[in-house]
């Protein structure tokens, strides 16, 4: 009917398609409590408090519970998780549940494999994992350790162990340098 050949080509292909490449990278607040609760909440959803002005609801835990943790990540960052045990695990940033900003998120239990007695102690938002940074862990009764940040680029879904505590003793603080 138009009078000439068609120039498109109908090939049988399969496309690698990466959940991550779905996503929209987005500023998020991430909040963690006391009693392990998380929660990620777009930076958007809050907005800077005027002179004399009354602010806005960030979250509502419950009478025992405190916020122990606020930070800004993207939604393409990783997060390092960090037990009391001295295991790691490693979650994106939008594998967190989003909630709305006076609930109190998701327990981190549920989110994690872990085991027995072990509750996550510390976070660390990252963007890159790149050469020549290092991840500073402590304990209550002083082990110290440094190691390659790349030496966590690639860690299971049930974790590694990034440190030995000795039983008796925990992780206390975890640090880039």
């Amino acid at each position: 009917t138009y009078g000439d050949a068609r120039r498109t080509e109908i090939v049988d292909a399969k496309a690698d398609i990466n959940v991550a490449d779905m996503i929209a990278e987005e500023q998020m607040v991430v909040t963690v409590t006391h009693t392990g609760y998380i929660k990620r909440n777009p930076i958007s959803a809050y907005r800077a408090q005027k002179r004399g002005g009354k602010g806005v609801t960030g979250i509502s835990p419950r009478a025992e519970d405190f916020v122990r943790l606020i930070f800004s990540a993207s939604t393409h960052d990783h997060i390092l998780l960090f037990t009391n045990t001295g295991r790691v695990y490693c979650k994106k940033v939008y594998e967190i549940h989003e909630a709305g900003r006076a609930a109190r998120g998701t327990p981190i239990v549920n989110m994690l494999d872990l085991r027995e007695g072990e509750s996550v102690h510390e976070l660390l938002a990252l963007h890159a994992f790149e050469e020549g940074k290092y991840v500073m862990m402590a304990t209550r009764k002083g082990v110290v350790k440094k190691t390659d940040l790349m030496e966590f680029a690639a860690i299971r879904s049930s974790g590694i162990i990034a440190l030995d505590v000795e039983p008796g003793d925990h992780l206390i603080d975890v640090r880039i340098t």
